[in-house]
């Protein structure tokens, strides 16, 4: 048997199943007397422990939860959302949501959400075995009862370029009909173009006006194909812009800034632009009275001579 503080060495991880120790030569009398009440190891699942009795990581039982699932087994939801480096969701709690084929029987004693698919996803490589971006955002969105929260999470993956809209609308209808409804109304929004959740707020407000409809992140080009901006909504009609404004809603400050570029961009092209801070959605009204007087403004002058082409 090896001595006991050379363990996590001979594993590469304190995260081990009682099983490789039992391999190793440890005897299981050992491993559950290590493992009791104020022991120096502790019981994370059946059968998989952690080789010291300080607090638990999310690292400890995303692991835990991938050495419970098995071979194949991949981490979903938003513990593979945040590991695939998105920021918008809520911060991953509770039961780790884990994809397992089929054919496996796991219970994850409240610490894991083992859910068996015949469609389990190939992971990249990586020190994690993730399902791709489409995959984990729509079993997230499936799940949450917040719709804020899944607009943002949908959102995020499409202004990062990680997956399309066409993606995830094939990845839904691949998928389970359960939870689906309001995955399916988001990505009719983002189906219109809409790429945020502050944008997204913003539509739902323009449905109670008079107003045409805009093109949600349309491409503006000049007389000679140059591409101008793209801004949050356009009014074709009159060659207005209207953009939601708030550091919040971008990835950074260097967001922030090309916003301020883009603006500028616009104005030197004869578009009349209104902004707004997210916050302003809240009251509707002020938000349409200020939209309908300056799209009355814009129809009094030229249109730029810009053409709009819709988000690809």
């Amino acid at each position: 048997m090896p001595r006991l503080d050379e363990i996590p060495q001979l594993c590469g991880t304190a995260v081990v199943r009682a099983a490789d120790l039992v391999a190793l030569g440890v005897p299981r009398s050992t491993i559950s007397h290590r493992c009791r009440a104020g022991g120096p190891w502790q019981l994370l699942l059946p059968g998989i422990l952690l080789l010291h009795n300080g607090p638990v990581t999310r690292a400890d039982r995303r692991q835990a939860a991938l050495l419970h699932g098995g071979p194949g087994a991949v981490l979903t939801g938003a513990d593979a959302l945040e590991l695939h480096g998105m920021e918008r969701m809520p911060r991953p709690s509770g039961p780790v949501h884990l994809l397992v084929a089929a054919d496996v029987r796991r219970a994850g004693s409240g610490r894991v959400l083992a859910e068996r698919t015949d469609r389990l996803p190939v992971p990249a490589p990586g020190r994690w075995a993730l399902a791709h971006e489409a995959r984990a955002v729509l079993d997230f969105a499936r799940r949450c009862r917040v719709r804020a929260e899944v607009r943002a999470a949908v959102a995020e993956v499409v202004q990062r370029g990680r997956c399309t809209p066409a993606e995830l609308n094939t990845e839904l209808a691949a998928g389970s009909g359960r939870g689906s409804a309001l995955p399916r109304e988001v990505l009719r929004e983002v189906g219109d173009g809409v790429r945020s959740a502050a944008e997204a707020q913003a539509r739902a407000v323009l449905r109670r006006s008079g107003l045409p409809a805009p093109i949600w992140n349309a491409e503006l080009h000049d007389r000679v194909g140059r591409l101008v901006a793209v801004p949050d909504a356009w009014f074709d009609d009159v060659g207005m812009a209207w953009e939601i404004d708030s550091l919040e809603w971008h990835l950074g400050p260097a967001d922030y800034a090309r916003t301020l570029d883009r603006r500028a961009a616009m104005m030197a092209e004869g578009v009349v632009v209104v902004h707004h801070l997210p916050s302003a959605l809240r009251d509707p009204v002020a938000v349409l009275r200020d939209l309908t007087a300056n799209h009355a403004h814009a129809s009094r002058r030229p249109r730029p001579p810009l053409l709009a082409l819709p988000p690809r």
